[in-house]
Order: C-alpha cells, then structure tokens, then sequence
C-alpha cells in the first residue's frame, strides 16, 4: 500500500518552488506537452518513473533533498508519482493538474522540445 499523497494548492506550489526548496515535475507524457507546461516545471514522465528511470534517476540524484511538487493533466498521475515517491523515501507532494494552474492564473509556457533517453 502506498501513503497518501499531500495536496496542494497552484498558490502553496509556486511558493515553495520560488522559494527555492521544491522542485516542479510535469510527469504527462510527452504527446500532451505540446499544450503548454507550469512555468519552471521538469518534464519527466509517469511512464519513466514506472519504467526504466532513464530521465528520473539522474533528476532524483541532483535533487539535493528538495521536495518534489507533481502535478498532470487533472491530478491522478501525480498522485500516483507522489505515492510513489514517497513509499521510497522522497519528499513529494501532488499539485493536481495543468488546468488548475491555469485556472489560478500562473505561467504557462511553451514546452522544451521532448528530451529522447540515449539508447
């Protein structure tokens, strides 16, 4: 059984991520980034960190501690990554999804082109 998440808010999520002591996760994959993502946000998907960890490991590993905030389309998946997360230790919480960050009035900026894992 995993913990239950914490949840939280666009408005506590930018704080913290100013702030300097969390870092903002997209965990969609990369066919739904075209729409826009959280101003700040690290693209790393759900399917990764359920996965091989090729893009989460290295990200985890540079973290230096700091809670990770997820958020995705609604709320489901970063709930799921936060689950996750926390049943191994790391600080993480779920933010809900890109159309509450929307509807809170924070940035939404054009996505980074997908990075591809090397093979």
């Amino acid at each position: 059984m995993f913990t239950a998440a914490p949840r939280l808010t666009p408005a506590e999520c930018a704080a913290r991520v100013r702030g300097g002591e969390a870092l903002l996760v997209d965990v969609r994959e990369p066919g739904e980034w075209a729409g826009g993502v959280a101003d700040s946000a690290q693209l790393l998907p759900l399917s990764d960190l359920t996965g091989a960890r090729a893009q989460w490991k290295p990200f985890l590993a540079g973290t230096a501690g700091r809670e990770i905030l997820l958020y995705c389309g609604v709320g489901g998946r970063s709930g799921l990554a936060a689950r996750i997360l926390i049943a191994e230790g790391v600080r993480a919480a779920n933010t809900g999804g890109l159309s509450a960050w929307r509807d809170a009035g924070w940035p939404v900026a054009k996505p980074p082109a997908p990075r591809t894992p090397a093979r």
